[in-house]
């Protein structure tokens, strides 16, 4: 969504201007009373404790706790994690939270802080659960990008009160809801931070629980034992064999972009490897690889599960239903048709991170790595890959886009560990080198580790390049296809709104 100025809440523009006036003072003498003193607009500070002890590892670290609040059922926990002033790297990273959020984990602020970053993280106004939103239409945005945003601008506040500077780069850092953080903070505040990791993004994210609800409705008919399950995963992995390196090959689907022919093929393949394989089993999984469209005009509502990962993880996750029709409404009632449409008007201007506009972030210079995994069925890449493909087709090419944007599609990564890769580099390093150094990340070294043993250690390209293997040259790079994804209809990601 391209910012206008004149959206923004007029308590947020004081925000804003109270942060900014505080940047320029010198370093106060007693930082603890120079952050309880700061005031902010429908918000508070409800703890503040310094930790002068090197304890467990962790150095000497002050923590601040605020609460935010606003609109009438906003309800958002932010917690600050701060070095001592001659550690501080002079730089903030905000961090991502996962699923319906509703709860922050304080430990994990705690290894950023101990590398010199000023760390700041949210429960995204969810607590304290996932039901937290049914009817509540302030919880939507706050969960959608208010939060994450207001997290942001009282943690400059915050730094530049403890320090007496604001930081000079700042970063953020999600994954899954994160994701949907990380693309929300690029889209509708390129101001807020200058290099972002998205990884495995949940950015499409209406469609995306349309997706579960499909394959909870389809599972729930037609279920699948474990033993049928693993025997489909084998097929696909089989069948797209022959579009695979030796190293990969039968092991996992690094590529799953498939056609109705590849889908048929592999449904035919899991019958024969598993004669309990029904016709109502092949016509299940016709559903759930072709994934959800409108019942009534046939548009594509998402993509479906990629071949070689698993059903475990590609349903369930409908508490953003409950949010629109209830806490004791049957899901599995819901139809493709009108109810998705209702449900899709009331939470996709708020929770979809869908703009290909990234202008206000390329001006400041912004950075932003993609990261997906071919074996995620959780929060597949289709999306991810057509958001890129969308954003390059908005600035002109694909090398345009390259210059601030990296999409990886990891071969074998699920939304955890997978049968392929499971240890990259440090992303958050090569997005600061990137931003501040001017050295863009290409080439990625990428293994698979077991009990300490390296499985698989193979390069990585950025999309749309795949990583090619032969005896003489080994691995190189060779230019791979692009798009083969099914859009999803743009009446399912409507325009952004405040």
């Amino acid at each position: 969504m391209k910012h206008d100025p004149s959206l923004i809440p007029s308590w947020l523009c004081r925000l804003v201007l109270l942060s900014t006036v505080i940047t320029v003072t010198s370093q106060a003498a007693d930082p603890l009373a120079a952050i309880q003193q700061l005031t902010l607009e429908s918000g508070k500070i409800l703890f503040v404790e310094h930790s002068s002890k090197i304890e467990n590892g962790v150095p000497p670290h002050t923590v601040v706790k605020l609460l935010l609040t606003p609109g009438k059922d906003s309800h958002i926990n932010v917690e600050i994690c701060l070095p001592l002033a001659e550690k501080w790297n002079n730089r903030l990273i905000g961090l991502g939270n996962g699923g319906a959020a509703g709860r922050i984990n304080s430990g994990s602020l705690l290894g950023y802080m101990a590398r010199g970053f000023a760390v700041a993280t949210t429960d995204m106004g969810t607590a304290p659960d996932a039901y937290s939103g049914v009817g509540k239409p302030d919880v939507w945005k706050d969960f959608g990008y208010r939060a994450t945003h207001l997290m942001t601008v009282t943690a400059k506040q915050v730094v530049a009160a403890c320090y007496g500077r604001a930081p000079e780069f700042s970063y953020f850092n999600g994954g899954s809801t994160g994701g949907q953080q990380a693309m929300q903070e690029a889209q509708r505040y390129p101001e807020d931070y200058d290099g972002i990791i998205a990884n495995v993004p949940a950015h499409c994210r209406t469609p995306l629980h349309a997706y579960f609800l499909w394959n909870e409705q389809i599972l729930k008919k037609c279920p699948f034992t474990p033993a049928q399950e693993e025997n489909i995963i084998a097929a696909g992995n089989e069948y797209m064999a022959a579009r695979e390196i030796p190293q990969t090959a039968g092991r996992l689907v690094s590529d799953p972009r498939c056609t109705d022919k590849d889908i048929e093929a592999v449904i035919a393949l899991a019958r024969k490897k598993d004669p309990t394989l029904t016709d109502n089993h092949a016509e299940a999984l016709r559903k759930l690889f072709g994934g959800p469209k409108h019942t009534i005009t046939g548009e594509r509502i998402f993509n479906g599960i990629p071949f070689g990962s698993s059903f475990k993880i590609a349903h369930g996750h409908l508490y953003l239903f409950n949010w629109v029709f209830g806490k004791d409404k049957d899901l599995l009632s819901l139809d493709f048709g009108k109810d998705i449409d209702t449900y899709t008007a009331a939470l996709g201007p708020y929770l979809n991170a869908e703009n290909p506009d990234l202008t206000p972030f390329i001006k400041r210079g912004g950075k932003l790595i993609m990261i997906s995994g071919s074996a995620d069925s959780c929060v597949p890449y289709h999306a991810t890959l057509d958001y890129y493909e969308r954003v390059a087709e908005r600035v002109g090419s694909l090398d345009k886009a390259a210059e601030f944007m990296k999409l990886y599609i990891v071969p074998g990564m699920s939304h955890g560990p997978g049968p392929g890769i499971n240890k990259l580099p440090d992303m958050l390093g090569l997005v600061m080198t990137w931003r501040e150094k001017g050295e863009a990340p290409g080439k990625l070294s990428a293994q698979r580790i077991v009990d300490g043993k390296t499985e698989l250690d193979m390069p990585l390209y950025p999309y749309p390049e795949k990583t090619s293997w032969n005896k003489t040259a080994g691995f190189k790079p060779v230019e791979g296809p692009r798009g083969g994804v099914d859009r999803v209809s743009e009446r399912f990601s409507p325009k952004a709104a405040e």
